[in-house]
């Protein structure tokens, strides 16, 4: 990316609007409510030919320090410091507000180049707001409609000079991927890692303690992270994509459209994640809403690592350590042998060992048995408990192969699949991850029809 735009401006302006168009997906949560956007957001824009970073911020509020709204304000600061150019958007329906005006001077003292947009300018309703932006003094603005897409071109140009492209590096990034050997980048991939849980857990400070900055918005305010925000990070020479989430209510205590939006939004962010962080909260350990997320991450086949945060309020570490262990059996078999680590995001003891911990699994969760192991262990394990007896007939395992990885899953080819007993496969899978060392991971196994291959000769 040859440069930076950090989109600002007031509350439901159409910041959040703006930005999913330049990525081309609708990554930020959209909604006619002021004050949806809190954190910022960032994502890869494009114009025609024409690529850059783009960053969504905070609407920005007048705010005294220390409260929610001044917090936003810091986060809209750190983007404009990282900004290469500022889009200030104001809604020209609105016409130009006392906040635009104030916050039109606080955005010039930045010292970072901006750009004007007046969005909302379809149709003729805009017009005179349009004209009284002049009157902000920050130059001719560009008659925008982030929602129908209307002024793009005009945007092009206006960005176009802040574009620093190399033309010796565009060559070479060219003559590199028409050269690109057959290598496999499944391990150089960068992984995806959803933090999840419950609100006010201590989801955003142990992403904000893991990156090493102040990146995600926290504080004592309940529900404060609305999007899912995705920040790459380095860890250990291995890329890592954090994605940080609302926290995730019942569904039937979650009665907000924002609310309902952003649980749409961290489901979404669980389904295209690797591996899946639950976050719990040890002065209130694994409630039913802990275990139905859990569920749904293991149903989704994803990696599960369980982070019991506030750890140093823990009076009695061992034995509330069993409670969780002994609920966690009963309540979750599934769970066998899912990681678990006890940290403080606050201070930030024990969060050296999450990493770690999500590597060894994330690398089982990957692992691949060779077919020749798994016949062999098969011929084993139907012998010394075989299939029960259907009908009088025992049902006859054949042959057994590993169809895939992420999550490990296995075909096994019998004589009748369908009279199988559901016991009998869960004492597979059971077995399966106990032999070929598999804790934690969720496996997934099929059966088949194994077919007489001298049928028809008879």
């Amino acid at each position: 990316m040859s440069f930076t735009v950090a989109i600002v401006g007031r509350p439901n302006v159409g910041k959040s609007t703006l930005f999913n168009r330049l990525v081309g997906k609708r990554l930020a949560i959209v909604d006619d409510t002021p004050g949806v956007t809190r954190d910022r957001r960032e994502g890869q824009g494009r114009i025609s030919d024409m690529k850059f970073s783009i960053i969504d911020t905070a609407g920005l509020e007048d705010a005294m320090d220390g409260s929610l709204e001044a917090r936003m304000r810091e986060q809209t600061s750190i983007a404009l410091n990282e900004a290469t150019v500022a889009l200030m958007l104001i809604d020209a329906r609105a016409g130009v507000t006392p906040l635009d005006s104030h916050f039109g001077r606080w955005i010039r003292q930045q010292g970072v180049p901006l750009i004007l947009v007046a969005n909302k300018c379809e149709g003729r309703a805009g017009i005179p707001g349009l004209a009284e932006s002049y009157s902000l003094g920050l130059g001719e603005p560009l008659a925008f409609s982030a929602e129908h897409g209307e002024g793009m071109s005009e945007l092009y140009d206006a960005l176009l000079p802040y574009t620093k492209r190399n033309k010796v590096d565009d060559v070479n990034e060219e003559f590199s991927n028409d050269y690109k050997g057959d290598e496999d980048d499944g391990a150089n991939r960068a992984i995806s890692m959803a933090i999840v849980g419950r609100p006010n857990v201590g989801k955003s400070t142990l992403v904000n303690c893991l990156l090493g900055e102040e990146r995600m918005l926290t504080g004592p305010e309940s529900g404060i992270t609305r999007d899912a925000i995705s920040t790459s990070w380095l860890y250990d020479t291995r890329e890592i994509k954090l994605v940080d989430t609302a926290g995730l209510r019942r569904k039937s205590r979650v009665s907000e459209k924002v609310e309902s939006l952003s649980t749409a939004d961290s489901i979404r962010a669980i389904k295209f994640a690797q591996v899946v962080v639950l976050v719990l909260d040890s002065q209130d350990l694994l409630e039913k809403q802990d275990l139905t997320i859990a569920r749904r991450v293991i149903n989704e086949g994803r990696v599960l690592v369980i982070a019991v945060n506030k750890w140093d309020l823990v009076k009695e570490p061992k034995k509330t350590l069993g409670k969780l262990s002994d609920r966690l059996q009963t309540s979750f078999p599934q769970a066998r042998g899912i990681p678990i680590i006890t940290l403080s995001a606050k201070n930030g003891r024990g969060t050296k060992r999450l990493l770690p911990a999500v590597m060894n699994i994330y690398d089982l969760w990957n692992k691949r048995i060779s077919t020749g192991a798994l016949n062999r262990w098969l011929e084993c394990i139907t012998a010394h408990h075989p299939p029960p007896l259907t009908s009088g007939l025992r049902i006859k395992l054949r042959y057994m192969t590993q169809a895939k990885t992420r999550p490990p899953t296995f075909v096994v080819f019998a004589s009748r699949p369908e009279k199988l007993p559901e016991s009998y496969s869960r004492y597979l899978v059971n077995a399966l991850r106990e032999d070929f060392e598999l804790p934690g991971v969720p496996l997934r196994l099929h059966t088949k029809k194994g077919n007489n291959p001298y049928a028809k000769k008879k």
